[in-house]
């Protein structure tokens, strides 16, 4: 060992050089010719772990460590073994290695407070950067205000509690990328642009110091921001500029897998079952490796519902069910997967099978089961059954006396014919507003549409009550008191006379109008006309026994030119021609005189003249056997005649046969 005492402080001279260069690859080197004399050499080990993650073996390091347990204990290399753990996206593990050190140092503070932040557990996390700001002071205290600000937006973004106001500067841009989620985890979009513009300037002006940064690097640098600003343009309706900036970022291809995955899965909503062929090409870039540890647990479960949507969208039913049903598995109490089965169903015209999973989902998890009502109700009025679809909503308990849902159930009970029904919707909610807010807005216009609707449909007894409790509520109230008075008109005629003592006076219900002003008007529906004035003594003459009043004369009737009063009118001439009795069909025997008959340029005169059986000195010809008459051969032959059909005439048109068809005789 001594003679080896030489080379050994030689090589630890060259780790220390190594490591000062920050040449990590010649210094394991030389760790290694260390432990291969020793190989229990703990220093040398901590040696070896060092320069193994900080050229990324994170697994090697991590081997080691687990390999030499009882020389490297949890206290001397508990930090690095933390490290190891959470570069390889062991969280859970890293987490219990921190939690078993005694001494807590600030860089492993920082390091459980990464870890808490990937595990979600932001509350903890904003904890231990709250305490590490308070209790250090180094170059560091913007990064962890960095820090502790994505904490604030996660907080915001995914569990939508409104952000503690900690007074962290906006003096980089990270700060301000940061205060910009916050702003749209609250829906402060145009304060959030603002911000967003602002850490785009902020970058570029940091960026642009360094000499070695290109214009692609400053681009890729903005990709985040430029996304971010994306997403408010689609969150604002401006769904075209945005999905002009999610191209952009998507063809600068940056090295974040994960802002590509949300890149892309953006502007998958936005195609909806629109350019399916894009989605599809868009969704391979959610599937890239190391996505599942770079994005929200929300996150990664929006990309795989919109995964399951195209499927529905493209006619995959099968890969559809199969998404959806591990969707659920990963969360059952999440409504979305279900709804997609529902979808799915539907479209299926499976609409029983829907509304029974629907059932099943809503008695498991009655947290849920809001939105799934709803859709039950939707799927029961498109199949007609509207009774079945007011039980559901009378079902809400969240939603059961809200006016929208009032206003819902009366139509649909009034659709039905079911008056009662819907006046008895009207009863319960007046009591809940009676007990929880008496004399609200809510609670009075309610009475007022009961009551309308009561005098509407002929109930004006029960009408009396709400009307008189309005009455009450205002005794200036002139329309309620009319109200009040007619409907006790009809019921008890002693009240409408002791309530029209309430009335005020014509006097005072004067309003100083001009009444024929007011019917002259060009907005009334009837004008009086004035009696035309008598100008001098011109009386109406008496009308004499020879005064008759003028006819105006019919004209008569124009007749065909061919008119002969004397002939009877055919009594048949309304029916079509084929109908008539005296109708035998179109006659073709004879063959009318057409050019174009026979060779070109001859006509029928020409043909005649030279038929030989129309001249006298030529002798007849043996006629043609089974032929009743003769024909002479034509010195151009004929084309070839459609024969008509044998037998008597029909009222149908003739039927066309085929050519070359036999001929009766």
């Amino acid at each position: 060992m001594a003679s080896g005492s030489g080379p050994v402080s030689a090589l630890w001279t060259e780790i220390n050089r190594c490591g000062q260069n920050g040449d990590f690859t010649r210094a394991l080197k030389a760790v290694n010719k260390i432990l291969h004399e020793n190989k229990d050499d703990v220093t040398a080990l901590c040696c070896k772990i060092v320069c193994l993650i900080q050229n990324g073996g994170f697994k090697e390091a991590l081997n080691v460590i687990n390999t030499h347990t009882k020389s490297l204990t949890s206290d001397m290399i508990g930090f690095e073994k933390a490290y190891c753990e959470y570069r390889l996206n062991r969280v859970e593990n890293a987490l219990k290695t921190i939690q078993g050190i005694s001494e807590q140092t600030d860089k492993l503070k920082e390091l459980y407070g990464q870890v808490l932040y990937r595990l979600e557990r932001y509350e903890e996390c904003r904890a231990v950067y709250k305490d590490l700001i308070r209790n250090s002071q180094d170059e560091y205290e913007e990064e962890r205000k960095t820090n502790l600000s994505a904490v604030l937006a996660a907080q915001s973004t995914w569990e939508n509690t409104a952000p503690e106001d900690l007074g962290l500067p906006e003096s980089s841009y990270e700060l301000c990328y940061n205060g910009a989620c916050c702003l749209i985890g609250q829906g402060k979009l145009s304060q959030a642009m603002m911000n967003l513009q602002k850490a785009e300037e902020l970058c570029r002006n940091s960026l642009a110091e360094d000499s070695d940064m290109t214009e692609e690097d400053v681009d890729a640098e903005l990709a985040v921001i430029h996304s971010q600003m994306a997403y408010v343009m689609q969150l604002q309706g401006r769904t075209e500029e945005a999905l002009q900036l999610y191209n952009q970022v998507i063809k600068l291809k940056p090295s974040d897998v994960g802002l590509l995955a949300v890149t892309a899965n953006n502007i998958i909503t936005i195609n909806k079952d629109q350019n399916v062929f894009d989605s599809k090409k868009k969704v391979k870039l959610t599937n890239a490796e190391g996505v599942d540890h770079k994005l929200a647990k929300k996150q990664l479960q929006a990309i795989e519902i919109n995964k399951a949507l195209l499927a529905m969208y493209t006619n995959q039913a099968d890969q559809c069910r199969k998404l959806s049903s591990i969707l659920q598995a990963q969360n059952p109490g999440h409504p979305r997967p279900v709804l997609i089965q529902v979808a799915l169903l539907c479209r299926e015209k499976q609409h029983h099978k829907a509304i029974e999973l629907l059932q099943r989902f809503s008695d498991q998890h009655p947290e849920s089961a809001t939105g799934i009502k709803l859709t039950m109700a939707q799927l029961y009025l498109t199949q007609g059954h509207v009774t079945k679809a007011c039980d559901i909503l009378k079902s809400i308990e969240e939603f059961k006396y809200k006016p929208g849902m009032i206003s819902a159930l009366v139509t649909m009970y009034t659709h039905e014919e079911d008056i009662d029904s819907a006046i008895d919707v009207f009863s319960q909610a007046i009591q809940y507003y009676q007990r929880e807010q008496p004399g609200s807005a809510a609670h009075l216009s309610l009475v007022r549409e009961a009551a309308n609707y009561k005098l509407k449909y002929g109930r004006k007894k029960e009408a009396t009550s709400d009307l008189e409790q309005l009455w009450k509520q205002n005794t200036n109230d002139i329309y309620t008191l009319a109200q009040l008075i007619s409907a006790y008109s009809l019921v008890d005629q002693d009240k409408a006379k002791a309530l029209s003592k309430h009335l005020p006076s014509p006097e005072t219900m004067s309003f100083n109008l001009d009444v024929d002003e007011l019917e002259n008007s060009h907005g009334a529906t009837y004008i009086r006309k004035k009696a035309a004035k008598v100008v001098g003594e011109s009386q109406p003459k008496e009308q004499g026994p020879g005064d008759v009043k003028k006819k105006k004369k019919k004209k008569k009737g124009k007749l065909p030119k061919n008119y002969d009063p004397k002939s009877t009118p055919d009594p048949e001439r309304w029916l079509p021609m084929r109908e008539r009795s005296y109708y035998r069909g179109r006659k073709k025997g004879k063959k009318k005189e057409q050019v174009g008959r026979g060779t070109q340029g001859a006509t029928s005169g020409a043909s005649a003249e030279l038929d030989a059986s129309k001249t006298a000195s030529s002798p007849p010809t043996s006629p043609r056997p089974g032929s009743g008459t003769s024909t002479a051969s034509s010195a151009v032959p004929p084309r070839q005649q459609k024969p008509a059909a044998p037998g008597a005439a029909r009222k149908k048109a003739p039927q066309k046969k085929k050519k070359g068809g036999k001929s009766g005789w």
